[in-house]
């Protein structure tokens, strides 16, 4: 009896091959694309679920207030917070702390490079984290100063085959390091990525050589930058401990509750941090919780319309079958019979599609990884996850999409099927149209979501920054030894004889970077210790404000004939943080800033530092004309080539030992928007997906319109109707369904971008039009679908439009 179904069904498919080939086109693609994104939702919930304590490994965040008021929101607090909340609560299992370093200039066994992500770290290391050492003892490697670990891939960078066990890397030309210990790579998911772990004690021996108390990293409760990792005991409940950290800091004077201002302490769940942390010192740029869900409700969204999908098709098939029933019945066939076949007509078609499924997602991965920018790689459609997931949709697709049309179609009368085959399916007309409805509500409400995207990506990127990083050519910091100070100004005179350059700069920090200087207890001079404020700091040469176009608002610029090393610019911002309603007033006051005094001479105008995500920060550029920092060097010339040789053979000339690494500054700004641009480019693709396999699914239900309404339009046409007026009558209906899906689509759609635009500082508002557009985008999609279906039946000649009842 079951060859016997399959053979049914395989007839079916061949003999109504338009059906089949839209059914299956439809059904692939939906679990094609909704696997892929699920793939890519679970490598982003993945991160740091490797390890063996994730569940109670937890980071702390510290934030500062003043007077009430946030100021500062740190991923990295104090360096004493670590080491105090251990030895204060007996709930704490043991503590690491993570001090990151981007860009570090090593070199070792006649080999030199910049890595750009290194750390000091605590010796309990690799007890918090489950990352894998290789090679040496992952107790004792970083106990001892001026030793270290690296991973594999630096080992073969600096060592290739040679053992590296022992050697020792220089670092920034300075400071030996011995390597005790080679690791594994880190895995792609995790917010920790670092290719060289230096002891602790290092870092401690570097900022305290001379062992003074006062700059014990162990009671640094002012100096922030450290990540601090807390692992809690078997059964600690995190918020209960997290509600003691108030009163303790209390009790240390660190936070006065009466005057709100101060330290407060908060903790961060490992897992939770790559999806939902994007604070300051930050170990790497973190991913988006919001964009990630919002992409799994369009992996839903997508697979509940090629479901959709397929029961309208199958349902406008129905009026072509129902006679087929009628003679099944007549003949013997009991219900379940009927049943059976129909599912297993549903079960063979859902073969095919995930077949072919898993041909496109073959296909796709390259295109994939390109999109999402994951390394999704050929070995993961290999996986137990991934068959379970296909063989779950197979199985849940094959019943919900031939369910409905089994039992409707199996239960007809075969008196009334062959008496009049048409007449049983009105009652079920509202259903079809509902599930119609469904799809279209869930492709508006993609559409929309796709326009509110690319607006908000289009405003950032048309908005000015109030600073100019076009045409800058941007190298990297120099080694640091006692010849660079005169080096770096004899190579900026030399580049600065050049026509092709118009300025050259030395920076702690360029525009796009996020300036992790940051000060606090900055007051005007002789104000009270609690008016002190948070501030960003960027130490800068005497060219910087003119380079990059700033606008000065008042005061003046540095002045190098002056010499005047005591001298700060704020930003608009900063100065009313410091108390002024307008820059004028500040001109000419001074500040403590850590017991040095330092006089503002000019304030410029709020520019954007990083991307429109961020808001504008209180910002000072204090000036230190031997700032060791990048150098930026504007250029008059369009012809780049020329322009790099001509700045490498000064850099050549003057840094022989340095690597000449070169960038452009607008390419680096864009890449703070790389991670939304990628988001754009994955929805609307997505939401073109469900916009085609929706537009299937109208299909059918114009095809069975079509059908349904043969001896209508054959009457109509012979009282005198028109062929535009039937392509009317028959559009009518489906305009109607789109525009309750509208109606439908557009609050959500609203709430759930408006949810998303709230990760950024500069936004968009979500216009009136942008819903009258995706309506109108939705209206028309649906009219060219059912055009083809509406024009046919309005051209068919009414004789045989008759004779066909």
């Amino acid at each position: 009896m079951f060859s016997n179904y399959v053979k049914i069904a395989f007839r079916n498919l061949i003999r109504n091959k338009g059906f089949a080939v839209i059914n299956i086109t439809g059904l692939a693609v939906g679990m094609a694309a909704t696997l892929l994104i699920f793939q890519y939702v679970a490598v982003e919930r993945s991160y740091d679920q490797f390890h063996e304590k994730a569940d109670r490994i937890f980071r702390v965040k510290a934030e500062r207030y003043e007077k009430g008021m946030l100021s500062t929101e740190w991923a990295g607090g104090p360096f004493a917070v670590g080491n105090k909340l251990a030895d204060a609560f007996p709930e704490i299992e043991r503590y690491v702390k993570v001090s990151m370093r981007d860009n570090l200039f090593l070199e070792a066994n006649d080999r030199k490079m910049t890595v750009e992500k290194g750390a000091f770290v605590t010796a309990s290391f690799f007890d918090v984290f489950s990352y894998s050492l290789l090679t040496g003892n992952p107790k004792t490697a970083l106990t001892e100063p001026n030793t270290g670990v690296i991973s594999t891939s630096l080992a073969k960078r600096l060592f290739g085959t040679k053992n590296p066990m022992g050697q020792v890397i220089k670092i920034e030309r300075e400071f030996p390091i011995k390597v005790t210990g080679v690791y594994q790579d880190f895995p792609q998911n995790t917010h920790l990525k670092a290719d060289y772990l230096m002891s602790f004690s290092t870092f401690q021996r570097l900022v305290n050589p001379k062992n003074d108390p006062d700059r014990e990293l162990d009671n640094a409760w002012s100096w922030d930058g450290c990540l601090t990792y807390l692992v809690l005991k078997q059964g600690v409940d995190p918020q209960k401990l997290d509600a003691k950290f108030p009163v303790y800091l209390a009790k240390h004077d660190l936070i006065d509750n009466k005057k709100g201002s101060g330290l407060v302490l908060h903790l961060q769940a490992l897992p939770d941090i790559h999806l939902y942390s994007h604070l300051m010192f930050e170990a790497n740029a973190n991913g988006d919780g919001n964009s990630v869900y919002i992409l799994l409700c369009v992996a839903f969204f997508i697979i509940a319309i090629a479901w959709i999908n397929y029961i309208n098709l199958a349902t406008a098939r129905s009026v072509g079958r129902a006679k087929e029933v009628g003679v099944r019945k007549a003949v013997g066939s009991f219900r379940s019979q009927l049943i059976s076949q129909f599912m297993v007509e549903s079960a063979l078609l859902n073969f095919i599609a995930v077949v072919v499924a898993f041909l496109l997602i073959m296909a796709a991965i390259p295109l994939f990884n390109t999109f999402t920018d994951q390394h999704l790689t050929y070995a993961f459609v290999a996986s137990a996850p991934f068959f379970l997931s296909l063989g779950t949709m197979y199985c849940v697709g094959t019943f919900l999409s031939g369910a409905y049309p089994a039992f409707v179609l199996s239960k007809f009368n075969p008196v009334s099927v062959l008496k009049s085959g048409i007449k049983v399916f009105r009652k079920d007309v509202f259903l079809r149209k509902s599930l119609v409805v469904i799809q279209f509500s869930a492709s508006i409400f993609l559409l929309i979501g796709t326009i509110t995207v690319f607006r908000q990506l289009q405003y950032m990127r048309s908005q000015s920054l109030g600073v100019d990083i076009g045409q800058t050519l941007v190298l990297s910091r120099p080694s640091n030894d006692s010849t660079r100070i005169g080096r770096t100004k004899a190579f900026k005179e030399l580049l600065l004889q050049q026509a092709i350059v118009k300025s050259v700069t030395v920076s702690g920090n360029i525009p796009g970077e996020k300036v992790e200087f940051n000060a606090g207890g900055i007051r005007l001079a002789g104000a009270p210790e609690a008016e002190g404020k948070q501030y960003r700091v960027i130490g800068v040469d005497y060219d910087f404000v003119h380079a990059f176009g700033m606008k000065l608002i008042a005061g003046q610029n540095f002045d190098n004939k002056l010499g005047a090393k005591d001298a700060v610019m704020f930003n608009k911002t900063a100065i009313k943080q410091l108390g002024f309603d307008s820059p004028e007033k500040a001109i000419g006051k001074t500040i403590d800033f850590w017991g040095d005094k330092l006089r503002i001479v000019g304030v410029v105008d709020d520019f954007h530092q990083q991307s429109l995500r961020e808001a504008y920060e209180p910002l000072i550029l204090r000036l230190d004309p031997e700032v060791n920092g990048r150098l930026s060097i504007k250029l008059a010339d369009s012809n780049p080539a020329r322009t790099i040789a001509l700045v490498k053979q000064a850099w050549v000339q003057y840094f022989p030992d340095d690597i000449f690494d070169y960038s452009f500054l607008d390419e680096r700004y864009d890449k703070q928007y790389r991670a939304d641009e990628r988001f754009g480019q994955v929805f609307s693709f997505f939401t073109l997906l469900a916009m085609l396999v929706a537009c299937l699914g109208l299909l059918g239900l114009a095809t069975f319109t079509a059908q349904q309404r043969t001896k209508e339009i054959g009457v109509r046409k012979v009282l005198g109707a028109s062929v535009s007026s039937l392509i009317a009558l028959l559009s009518r209906d489906f305009l109607k369904l789109v525009l309750i899906a509208i109606a439908l689509a557009s609050p959500i759609a609203w709430y759930a971008m408006h949810r998303w635009l709230q990760d950024f500082a500069y936004k968009i508002d979500i216009e009136w039009w942008v819903f009258a557009l995706a309506g109108i985008l939705a209206v028309v999609i649906a009219l060219l679908t059912v055009s083809f279906q509406s024009i046919k039946a309005a051209l068919m000649n009414p004789v045989k439009s008759l004779r066909s009842e």
